[in-house]
């Protein structure tokens, strides 16, 4: 109370936010298979997703072909969403992601609507996942490709020896 209180000018001085802030939805379009749930989980149905099925040719002669689908249109409009994160959640390829930026106001609420090119370009400022904790036992797949790694460097290191078969034609 006896402390003059401090106002920062928004424009010119930009605020210092929390780490992991819910600011933007962005997507990480290699990751999406179009599975959907996304815009099914969604309460406010502010996700608007169009794909199409696309014929893979086998892999190996006389395989089948594949069928997969292909993402057409990915968008989240802004003016429905209540940032509840739970499309976040529910994302089983992590093709979602929280983006701490939050200055894309619009003057009109019809621009709101965000396609996937936008959501893509705010994948950009997403901030890297926090450290492990360093007391925490490594992840099994990494100690998996590790060991894999050190066999395959051991191997390569190890000389080869002449069997008596190649000293004997010297």
């Amino acid at each position: 109370m006896t402390k003059k209180s401090v106002t920062a000018q928004y424009p010119d001085t930009q605020p210092d936010l929390p780490p992991r802030t819910r600011g933007v939805i962005g997507l990480f379009e290699e990751n999406c298979t179009v599975c959907m749930l996304c815009a099914r989980e969604c309460p406010d149905w502010c996700i608007y997703i169009d794909s199409h099925k696309e014929t893979v040719p086998a892999a190996t002669p006389g395989g089948r072909e594949r069928s997969r689908n292909v993402l057409d249109r990915f968008a989240i409009d802004f003016a429905l969403c209540m940032y509840c994160g739970i499309c976040i959640e529910v994302c089983p390829f992590d093709a979602l992601f929280w983006s701490p930026e939050f200055e894309y106001a619009e003057t009109d609420i019809r621009e709101l609507t965000h396609e996937r090119d936008k959501l893509r370009d705010w994948m950009w400022t997403v901030p890297a996942p926090p450290a492990l904790d360093p007391g925490a036992e490594e992840p099994k797949e990494i100690a998996a490709a590790r060991k894999t790694a050190e066999k395959l460097a051991a191997a390569q290191a190890e000389p080869t020896e002449p069997t008596q078969a190649q000293e004997g034609e010297s």
